[in-house]
């Protein structure tokens, strides 16, 4: 395997999503990192291409990730920016979380190259969640939802949650 090193530390800005039902329940993915390790929860979204801004990334991942085609992205509601390795690269993202209201329905991937790392698609309850032992990213995730839906979306600049792994 390559040795990865700073200088060959890959920037991306990306886009999650966190699908939310009337009954608080939230799609999550359960993906297997390729260099093995555990498994963790994310929700949907994931890097830009370039020249996307975040609704058209989103609108892109949420189709290719979920078959969502006709979106709305709700406000933002958290960032950070989190710096790990995957598939032999050493990438800081920045990323965006926003809420998005939906009713239930069945995901569907057609991304093959994402289709290799996802175990699962699952409807979580917001309660399960907070007392679940599984690992969730970011790992607050039932905190900043509880959140929203007690006071709505941050007024204030949004801190961005710093993670090096």
């Amino acid at each position: 395997m390559q040795e990865i090193t700073p200088s060959r530390v890959v920037q991306r800005q990306a886009v999650r999503v966190i699908l939310l039902t009337p009954s608080h329940e939230i799609l999550l993915m359960k993906i297997q990192p390729p260099h093995g390790g555990d498994s963790f929860w994310v929700a949907p979204g994931g890097g830009l291409q370039p020249g996307e801004t975040m609704e058209i990334g989103a609108k892109r991942e949420l189709f290719e990730e979920l078959g969502l085609s006709d979106i709305t992205l709700g406000p933002l509601v958290w960032r950070r920016q989190h710096t790990f390795n995957w598939a032999g690269r050493r990438l800081c993202q920045r990323e965006q979380y926003h809420i998005m209201h939906v009713n239930r329905f069945q995901p569907f991937m057609s991304d093959p190259v994402e289709a290799e790392y996802l175990e699962e698609f699952r409807w979580w309850p917001l309660v399960e969640i907070s007392q679940s032992t599984d690992r969730f990213t970011p790992l607050s995730l039932a905190e900043i939802v509880q959140k929203y839906l007690a006071h709505g979306p941050p007024q204030e600049p949004l801190e961005v949650e710093i993670l090096v792994d």
